[in-house]
């Protein structure tokens, strides 16, 4: 090669080299990329995955709720953002919906920072205390320590930090057996235990305490190891600026008092449902429905209802106590939530008068608004299970009824739909998810039987001493009022 081609050749390189460096010179200078806090400032929306659960989220009569829900939508309001919640099959469908490149940026689905789980996500600050604990059926053999373990028929949701915590277990107890299902949930599990499908389970504390009301047989055995903290996740690749923002929120929440307001209205007191009794029903209606008999037919004539039928739901409601509140803000009389009062013109839910008469009116529109092949009596019936569950949800058990076989138009087929909505396998299937459906059937149930003593105790041929003792005036015959029962419940 001559001199000069090789210098000819050194010039050009050196000429390349120098293009490049300084293209990209040129380019550091360009703007840097959005931070995933700025990304969903800029948005406006926070995209948030969390499980279709009571602990988590899901949609009865006041909406979305769930205590991760109204957490994580207060922080979206605290951002000044909307809440765009997707729902995750499993808790392995969870993670991974996380970890996509554009999937949501946050989790907020009740999960422990466990050692395993620090691989899969990172997670915020702690906000709730939690202890996992070994469930058994009441008048079973009862586990007091891991050993006890062996031999029994146990499951857990798979991919939990309780099939994580059996993994560990194992090592030392090489005998001990367990499964792990992403086909139920944790109110599949104590419903299990409760029925003896199977013998043990492990859950968090805090689910256990929303839920054991519903599940009689269901007992805590022992705690399996000490209490951990529940976080929100992100994607362990993502910049901290979100994490950072997070903290900061849950830090605030912790000293305003809100977070604890919070945990109390879930997790500090336990529901107490069910029929009340005959002989408190009795006194009841001696003592409490006098106060209020006229404010129910007026409602009922002015929304041609059957007054009874109002007094009945009344008194499931609330005991016909208009200072009632529940712990998810239903108040008054007819336990009407906010927004319902508000479309119903009720200015004041605590107001007895106008809470009949917002329930009445509510009653009536839910009633005309069911569908039309809907007949009596069952149409009376789906108006009370709508009345509580909300229409959506009744839609979702009448589809289930359907493809079962059974009549979606009558209602002794349809309630034994409805506590499928509270099963993963079922409600899976649904459009509006999960939903305590044996919830309504009890409300629908004890309100019929309500109905039925308030029509006997008030037929004009009862007047005598019984009637007139009780203090109540006997009215005629109300020709609107639904057949009597017909059939059993």
């Amino acid at each position: 090669m001559f001199p000069h081609t090789a210098f000819r050749i050194r010039t050009v390189a050196w000429f390349l080299a120098a293009g490049i460096f300084l293209l990209l010179v040129g380019c550091s200078g360009e703007e840097p990329q959005p931070t995933t806090l700025e990304r969903v400032q800029k948005e406006g929306v926070l995209r948030v995955v969390t499980r279709n659960s009571p602990a988590t989220y899901f949609q009865d009569r006041s909406g979305e709720t769930g205590f991760e829900y109204e957490l994580v939508k207060r922080f979206a309001d605290n951002l000044g953002v909307k809440l765009q919640i997707e729902t995750a099959d499993n808790l392995d469908d969870l993670f991974k919906r996380l970890n996509q490149p554009n999937g949501p940026v946050l989790a907020a689905a009740g999960l422990v920072a466990s050692d395993g789980r620090k691989i899969q996500a990172k997670f915020s600050q702690p906000y709730l205390d939690v202890t996992p604990q070994v469930i058994y059926r009441n008048g079973q053999p009862r586990p007091s320590r891991p050993e006890d373990l062996v031999g029994k028929r146990i499951l857990v949701l798979q991919g939990s930090s309780h099939a994580e915590q059996l993994a560990q277990l194992k090592a030392s107890q090489p005998q001990l057996q367990y499964e792990e299902s992403s086909a139920v949930e944790v109110v599949d599990l104590l419903r299990m235990v409760d029925e003896g499908q199977i013998d043990l389970t492990v859950v968090d504390s805090n689910e256990l305490a929303m839920n054991q009301v519903y599940f009689p047989n269901v007992r805590v055995a022992f705690d399996l190891g000490d209490a951990r903290s529940l976080g929100w996740a992100m994607a362990p690749g993502a910049d901290d600026s979100l994490r950072a923002e997070v903290d900061h929120f849950l830090a605030l929440v912790e000293e305003n008092g809100s977070l604890q307001r919070l945990k109390d209205r879930y997790y500090g007191h336990v529901d107490v449902l069910g029929y009340v009794g005959a002989y408190t029903f009795a006194k009841h209606l001696q003592q409490r429905l006098p106060r209020y008999e006229q404010f129910f037919k007026q409602s009922a004539e002015k929304h041609k209802v059957d007054w009874r039928l109002l007094a009945a739901i009344g008194y499931q409601e609330s005991l016909w106590q208009p200072d009632a509140t529940s712990k998810t803000g239903v108040r008054g009389l007819m336990m009407l939530t906010q927004g319902t009062a508000q479309a119903m013109g009720v200015a004041n839910r605590l107001d007895a008068r106008q809470s009949i008469q917002g329930g009445g009116k509510y009653l009536a529109l839910i009633h005309s608004g069911l569908a039309e092949e809907l007949e009596e009596p069952d149409r009376t019936w789906f108006a009370l299970a709508a009345y509580n569950i909300g229409i959506a949800h009744l839609g979702d058990a009448r589809k289930l009824a359907q493809a079962e076989g059974l009549n979606p138009n009558k209602w002794l087929d349809v309630q034994k739909m409805l506590p499928r909505l509270a099963q993963k396998q079922w409600y899976s299937k649904t459009r509006y998810g999960y939903a305590r459906g044996g919830e309504t059937v009890h409300f629908v149930r004890n309100i019929r039987r309500y109905y039925d003593i308030l029509n006997w105790v008030t037929q004009p041929q009862l007047e005598g001493n019984q009637v007139a003792e009780s203090g109540m005036h006997v009215p005629g015959v109300d020709k609107r009022k639904p057949p009597a029962e017909d059939a059993p419940l």
